[in-house]
């Protein structure tokens, strides 16, 4: 057997946090982790270090990034609307330096960054040039990307004005762009639905702000209509919620989420996660030049567990399709041939003007249509009755009942051409590793442990994919953001992904909802969503 290599990945999730500015950080590495590998694995993943903020479920640690020059981590928080600089020379124990604000940062069109605004993502450049995405009060309004020094002392250099939720901002491989999905999520009585769009910003050579003339929005125009490919999914926007008529109804409904880039910095694919889709853009043009849905997984064949109330582990195929809704996507190069890798979470519609979620056995009731045939004893609980599925889709022509049950999240890592047709998925294999390495937590909720709570969602939601490259093999890394832990796969050939190994740093017998701030290191790290992967060449270690 081949000696594993090494491996140290930064993920951060909902629970990790710090109490106090400036002070240590609390450690979070429980006794004994969760590690299951496969048989004959060539990479070992085993937790490092940790850094808490004491704030337990409110997006506190969400998005990290790495900055090799300084050796340090920048880490969104988004409930005080900052980046959290934390010294990571030596990696088991990061320690705080100060926080980046972005409130209050003047903007190149004459715009000031609100008290309000929440920081959502961060990108660094090899020079040190950083961007925040930061979201307006309120969220439908337009947005900004803030600029520093990653090697600074935490002093804004300026901000541009964006599109509408600038989610998820990334930095072209050449340095000289960066792309921001401005989701434009509606207002929670959906009296407002902003367009999405996809900004492209052409940067300066040297660390400095760029002015408000580098900013391209890249808009959904030119889909209206019947120009939309079919499949991709268009609904629930301000007429289905009675609150308007759009002028441009495609424009607002769809919602860029998360940005990869190609290793030539040219083409960008952008999930657009409620509408099961992905929009390919030209970055040279700022133009979204393609859109292409994601197809669904059939369920007659590839088994997952429908229910939290069927006593167990019930892992088995059911006359249902599942729409794979990705949230992080990935890209990389293979003999070159670019390939893109999404983590099929499942997001929905679920908003108090409008909702698309209903259970099974729900149909049928409420004003909601039925099922177009009798589920009979499927239609219990322990079976179909609690699957939450979607009202919006599966309705016959005429409207009166559901040929389709279509559920939420492909439960696992899909990998597609860069023109948008399937190569493989991990099919049942989230949910079949995690059951044998979690029997008695399988399918756990994060904010406390709780057996088979997500089974009748969207099981263990596989939401943040990162890739590395180790001993000559490329290795996606998965975060759960449900049951918790870091997924890896080999994906070298896109077209047979093998499971490598898993681990997850948290421990089922505290939770988090019963934990003081002090206190919460104890529960281990939980929700993990965005990742950031270190090579070997900018490690701290040396190891990546």
């Amino acid at each position: 057997m081949p000696r594993p290599s090494p491996v140290a990945l930064t993920a951060l999730g909902l629970a990790a946090a710090l109490s106090l500015p400036f002070a240590p950080a609390q450690a979070a590495l429980v006794p004994d982790p969760v590690i299951s590998s496969a048989p004959g694995a060539r990479l070992a993943l085993a937790p490092l270090g940790s850094y808490d903020t004491g704030t337990f479920d409110e997006s506190a640690a969400e998005i990290v990034e790495f900055y090799a020059g300084a050796d340090r981590l920048l880490v969104v928080n988004a409930a005080r609307a900052t980046v959290e600089v934390l010294d990571a020379a030596d990696p088991a124990h990061p320690t705080k330096l100060f926080d980046l604000g972005t409130t209050g940062v003047p903007s190149a069109d004459g715009s000031v960054v609100p008290a309000g605004a929440v920081a959502n993502s961060v990108a660094v450049r090899e020079d040190g040039l950083g961007v925040v995405a930061v979201e307006s009060d309120p969220k439908t309004d337009r947005g900004w990307l803030v600029f520093f020094d990653a090697a600074g002392d935490g002093e804004a250099l300026g901000a541009v004005r964006v599109g509408a939720q600038p989610d998820m901002v990334t930095l072209t491989p050449d340095g000289r762009r960066a792309v921001v999905a401005n989701e434009a999520e509606p207002a929670e009585d959906y009296t407002v639905d902003p367009e999405g769009s996809v900004g492209v910003v052409v940067l300066p050579r040297r660390v400095r702000a760029p002015g408000q003339r580098a900013v391209s929005l890249a808009g959904f125009h030119a889909f209206e209509g019947d120009r939309l490919p079919g499949g991709v999914r268009v609904f629930g926007g301000r007429q289905d919620a009675g609150t308007g008529t759009p002028d441009f109804p495609v424009s607002e409904n769809l919602e860029p989420e998360y940005v990869a880039v190609d290793a030539a910095s040219r083409l960008a694919w952008v999930t657009l996660q409620e509408n099961n889709a992905v929009a390919v853009v030209d970055l040279r043009r700022a133009k979204i030049v393609d859109v292409w849905d994601l197809g669904t997984v059939d369920r007659t064949r590839v088994p997952f567990d429908a229910s939290d109330r069927d006593g167990g582990v019930n892992l088995r195929t059911w006359p249902v399709r599942s729409y794979r809704l990705p949230d992080a996507i990935a890209a990389y190069t293979v003999r070159g041939r670019t390939f893109v890798i999404t983590a099929d979470e499942g997001d929905t519609r679920d908003w108090e003007g409008y909702s698309e979620e209903v259970r099974v056995k729900d149909l049928g009731e409420d004003g909601v249509p039925p099922l177009c045939r009798d589920l009979g004893p499927l239609s219990g609980d322990a079976d179909l009755g609690r699957l939450k599925v979607t009202s919006a889709q599966g309705l016959a022509a005429d409207g009166s009942c559901y040929e389709t049950l279509y559920a939420f999240g492909g439960r696992g890592m899909s990998v597609f051409t860069a023109d948008g047709h399937l190569v493989s998925s991990t099919g049942a294999q989230l949910e079949r590793i995690t059951a044998a390495a979690l029997p008695e937590e399988f399918n756990s909720n994060h904010t406390e442990p709780a057996f088979d709570a997500r089974s009748d969602d969207k099981g263990p939601e596989p939401e943040g994919v990162s890739l590395g490259r180790v001993a000559g093999r490329t290795y996606a890394f998965v975060g759960l953001e449900r049951v918790g832990g870091v997924m890896v796969y080999d994906v070298t050939r896109p077209a047979h992904p093998r499971f490598v190994t898993y681990v997850d740093n948290r421990n089922f017998a505290y939770s988090g909802e019963d934990l003081a701030p002090e206190d919460l290191g104890l529960a281990g790290d939980l929700g993990p969503e965005g990742l950031a992967f270190i090579s070997r060449r900018e490690s701290p270690t040396h190891a990546p």
